[in-house]
């Protein structure tokens, strides 16, 4: 069986995640970002509505305007959001999640339930290696 191409996708086939030059993987790159996961959230929790780049940066606590903008350029390259622009000075940027974003929310907003719950136990477990490493170092 032949391994579809790095566009293989464009024409219905589907991908596939350990094939190395499947573009999966750099999709997942992408997606498995803090920005695009806080990003694709605040866009959701005002959809259908637009949500301009200034709002959408105060609602994102910590993000700098280059990482919202190469976020949002990447989302947009996908197709996972929409990019209005207003020809005033400056210009006004509107930002809404497409069809394809809105299903992309609910499967992110199970990933990051998910990391909610567990927290304290990654936290707990991280500290233990922690301390045994520390241990090892020093005998």
């Amino acid at each position: 069986m032949t391994t579809p191409g790095p566009r293989a996708a464009q024409h219905g086939v589907r991908g596939d995640l350990f094939d190395p030059q499947c573009p999966t993987r750099q999709l997942l790159d992408r997606l498995g970002t803090k920005w695009t996961s806080m990003a694709v959230r605040t866009l959701a929790d005002a959809a259908p509505e637009e949500v301009r780049f200034a709002e959408l940066r105060r609602r994102m606590p910590g993000v700098s305007q280059k990482m919202l903008s190469v976020t949002l350029r990447s989302l947009t390259r996908d197709g996972l959001v929409s990019r209005r622009v207003e020809p005033t000075v400056p210009p006004r940027v509107f930002y809404r999640l497409t069809g394809l974003g809105l299903s992309l929310e609910a499967v992110l907003a199970g990933l990051r339930t998910w990391a909610e719950e567990h927290m304290a136990e990654i936290d707990r477990a991280n500290y233990a290696v922690d301390q045994e490493a520390g241990e090892t170092e020093e005998a």
